[in-house]
């Protein structure tokens, strides 16, 4: 027998198999003995008032198991090494999601990535923190996984409307996730385990009949009528087929090669700010309303911040509970900085994006750029922060009381940012309006949050890639770019995602589009 029940506990009984047991019999007035199994439906934490509680749905089992629950159907990959190939440049989620669809829709994917594979980055990446060098083609932003597969793995979206948010799960947990990714408010994989499922997700593709390819590079379209027939790379090879441009938002020469060709885009607002670092167990006495912090059964606690300065939004953005300040930058000449959280969440520091939206008409100095304007207003933050640290990955930081006081700060704490920090005057570094709109926010946090604004906590400069600077304009309905048949802009990159699973959404609905493209295009004389 099934049944379904809905609790809210306290975390002690919560995360105690035996006593969860325990309370869901004595709710559903059963002899404890009769319930064989409980499956987590749903679980969100509430942590509003002093005491926080945790929100259950379970299905529980009574007398026996029942075996004909089956909580998602496994994706079913068919033979499509004989079907009319697609191109998809970039393998991050965008891609990796448009690939396995395009299997579904019985198309065979070829996915040119232009870094290496997710375990070749590990030395790219530990390279940038031990030597202070960049591999332009290898970093935490290009590869094999995206900027998602070294940078937290974070599920968590606002895209339930737009797209199928429990495929994507679901597609993960195929592939190797933990099935608490169907069931928390918060999904997160964990950078740790991550990469493991991403190369799942590659052999799927190649046991299917698809090619995925590392270290290839795409330079130019192949263009015959403003129709895109498919791509050239940088060591002159031609790859036949329509093309799926899910290639992320730091692949700035992308955009300067859609530039040449004519193609319509539009510059598109940003978010430019700091990462804020506090002590974790600041943020978990803050959130969970004790000085004993989060305890024996809560996990790192996380914070949402939202405020409005002078007409412009100031907030945090990919807050990492239990993670680590990373290394961002994608070429020489760049200091940007972002953040990650391993699986368990466990490091002793937590860090958040803070930032100040941008919008283009906040830059008229800037419009000899044209579309790519948001762009070199992004390179030149970067600049400047790179030629503070004097051409190193060492990052300036300042205390944040000493940022919303416009000092230096005299020491700073320690930081989980492995090429390491040094004291500067931030608040001078950032552009003005960018720097006020942070003190003025910082403040206000610190009101609406006692113990936010500390002197324990610091800022680490710069964090610049929120989103992509541009939106590679295409078609509401095909999907495909309003200049160019055949080309499908997909993903954060071009400017319709924010976030590992709304751009996976993403592919599957360019996957889908595209798959209507061909048959239209077959049933043509």
């Amino acid at each position: 027998m099934l049944k379904e029940i809905s609790l809210r506990l306290t975390p002690e009984i919560a995360y105690e198999p035996e006593r969860l047991a325990d309370n869901v019999a004595h709710e559903l007035k059963v002899d404890r003995r009769r319930i064989v199994r409980l499956d987590m439906l749903r679980r969100s934490i509430d942590a509003r008032q002093r005491q926080v509680y945790v929100n259950l749905t379970l299905r529980v089992h009574i007398d026996a198991v029942d075996n004909s629950v089956v909580d998602f159907v496994r994706p079913v990959y068919g033979d499509v090494s004989a079907a009319p190939q697609v191109v998809i440049v970039g393998a991050g989620p965008a891609g990796l999601f448009a690939a396995l669809r395009l299997i579904e829709c019985g198309l065979r994917p070829l996915v040119l990535e232009r870094g290496k594979d997710v375990d070749s980055r590990r030395r790219d990446l530990a390279k940038i923190s031990r030597d202070q060098v960049i591999d332009p083609e290898s970093h935490y932003c290009f590869g094999e996984g995206g900027a998602g597969a070294y940078s937290d793995g974070k599920l968590y979206t606002r895209s339930k409307k737009r797209g199928p948010v429990d495929k994507v799960l679901q597609t993960f947990v195929a592939h190797g996730a933990k099935p608490e990714i169907l069931a928390d408010a918060h999904p997160h994989i964990g950078t740790d385990c991550l990469p493991s499922v991403i190369k799942a997700m590659r052999e799927t593709i190649i046991a299917s009949g698809g090619r995925v390819m590392f270290g290839t590079k795409v330079t130019s379209l192949k263009l015959r009528d403003r129709h895109v027939q498919g791509v050239v790379t940088a060591d002159g090879s031609e790859y036949d087929g329509p093309v799926i441009l899910a290639t992320g938002h730091s692949a700035r020469d992308v955009y300067r090669m859609l530039d040449t060709l004519g193609a319509t885009m539009t510059p598109k607002g940003i978010a430019v700010g700091v990462r804020l670092e506090h002590p974790q167990k600041v943020i978990d006495r803050i959130q969970y309303h004790s000085r004993a912090g989060r305890g024996k059964y809560l996990p790192a606690a996380e914070y949402s911040m939202l405020t409005r300065v002078g007409d412009r939004a100031v907030y945090s953005f990919c807050m990492c509970p239990g993670g680590f300040i990373i290394p961002a930058a994608s070429d020489a000449g760049q200091l940007v900085v972002n953040g990650m959280s391993p699986s368990n969440r466990g490091t002793q520091w937590a860090n958040s994006g803070m930032v100040v939206e941008i919008l283009p008409e906040d830059l008229p100095q800037y419009d000899e750029y044209g579309q790519l304007k948001m762009m070199h207003f992004q390179q030149d933050v970067e600049r400047r922060f790179f030629e503070a640290a004097n051409g190193t990955q060492h990052a300036p930081a300042q205390r944040m009381t000493d940022f919303v006081n416009s000092r230096l700060s005299q020491s700073l704490p320690r930081s989980s940012y492995a090429p390491g920090v040094f004291s500067a005057r931030i608040d001078r570094l950032l552009p003005d309006f960018i720097a006020t709109r942070l003190q003025e926010g910082f403040r206000e946090f610190g009101r609406k949050s006692r113990g936010f604004l500390c002197d324990e906590a610091i800022l680490v400069g710069d964090e610049t890639r929120t989103s992509a600077p541009v939106q590679i304009t295409r078609d509401r309905e095909s999907l495909s770019h309003v200049d160019f048949a055949g080309l499908y802009p997909c993903g954060e990159g071009a400017g319709y995602a924010g976030g590992i699973v709304s751009a996976a959404i993403d592919g599957i609905r360019c996957a889908d589009a595209v798959a209507d493209y061909l048959n239209i295009s077959n049933q043509q004389p």
